[in-house]
């Protein structure tokens, strides 16, 4: 906490009950962090608050887009060191890593990205196309300390078919084998009609199921920009489900909906606080 926080301790009320005595109580479980939220392009107080308040449900800080590349450079230094605080480790968005590749300048770029202190590049190949070879990429960013997620699916090809999950499931794979950490389902900034979700907006489960069986929770990340794609995801699989995506404004509702402690939530079974005697 910075001094100012500090401050502000001194002067409220210091009781002898805590939140976290209390949601055990009634049934809460303590859950490992499963919310990577972005930032689209917050003003620096923002985001140093949102991790002050948010950081311990964070599980990764995706400084997306390419709005840090043309940000004030040290703001965008300070926003990254602000995660570092908070032990949140940080992600590139995978766009600026798609036009590296094709201008010819991925080393170049990864140099500046491990230059910034970010923990991890995203690659993808979802708007060029591209034919990358993960090995060689995994490996360029190893040597200069990042670690690699991969994005699976196209921005513009439209919903998911069968044909195409089996094909990102291969790719996942690959990329993977190759040492990727993670994976991240696209879903764009609308969640209709692209990856898992057709133009109305809903989810296709059996698309869903195919990668959490294909990868497991703690590999793949769902992406989900708005209420109804995060709730549709958590009401499926439950508070296990790994999502990313998630505006800095909307992670607290996130975790309330995660812990069951959200109205629409509490009589979904899978999500619904149980006391155990």
């Amino acid at each position: 906490m910075d001094r100012s926080t500090l401050s502000d301790l001194n002067s409220i009320h210091i009781g002898k009950l805590h939140t976290k005595d209390y949601l055990r109580l009634i049934g809460v479980p303590e859950i490992h962090p499963a919310t990577s939220p972005f930032d689209p392009g917050y003003d620096l107080e923002t985001v140093r608050n949102h991790l002050e308040q948010s950081h311990h449900l964070m599980s990764i800080f995706k400084v997306s887009m390419a709005c840090w590349m043309i940000a004030d450079e040290n703001i965008t230094r300070l926003k990254i060191a602000a995660a570092k605080k908070y032990n949140v480790p940080t992600t590139t968005g995978g766009g600026p890593f798609e036009i590296a590749y094709v201008q010819g300048k991925l080393t170049q770029y990864l140099d500046l990205v491990a230059d910034f202190g970010f923990t991890r590049i995203e690659c993808g190949e979802g708007f060029t196309d591209i034919s990358l070879n993960a090995r060689d990429i995994v490996q360029m960013a190893n040597d200069r300390n990042l670690e690699v997620q991969f994005e699976l699916g196209k921005k513009h090809a439209g919903a998911f078919t069968k044909d195409a999950v089996q094909a990102l499931i291969d790719q996942g794979k690959k990329w993977l084998d190759a040492g990727a950490l993670q994976l991240v389902v696209e879903a764009r900034e609308s969640a209709k009609g692209v990856g898992l979700f057709n133009e109305k907006g809903i989810l296709n489960t059996s698309f869903a199921d195919r990668f959490a069986k294909a990868f497991g929770h703690d590999v793949v990340m769902f992406e989900a920009p708005n209420k109804t794609s995060q709730f549709a995801l958590l009401d499926h699989f439950g508070r296990e489900v790994h999502l990313c995506n998630i505006r800095l404004e909307e992670v607290l509702r996130v975790e309330i909906y995660r812990r069951g402690l959200h109205s629409d939530a509490f009589g979904k079974e899978n999500l619904r606080p149980q006391i155990h005697e």
